[in-house]
């Protein structure tokens, strides 16, 4: 599942969620530190995690 990374423009706390794709479409997030709802998802690089080894 992906992670997805948020700053919250209430405390200024960076941090992050795994969610899946369906869950982070509906889910209305909240930050874990002051429980404000208003935050910015942030964009990263992508890592892809695979089982196999190459």
């Amino acid at each position: 599942m992906p992670t997805y990374e948020y700053l919250c423009k209430e405390c200024q706390v960076i941090f992050s969620l795994v969610l899946s794709m369906s869950e982070h479409d509906r889910r209305r997030v909240e930050c874990p530190h002051c429980r404000s709802k208003e935050v910015i998802q942030q964009y990263s690089t992508f890592f892809p995690k695979t089982s196999k080894k190459s």
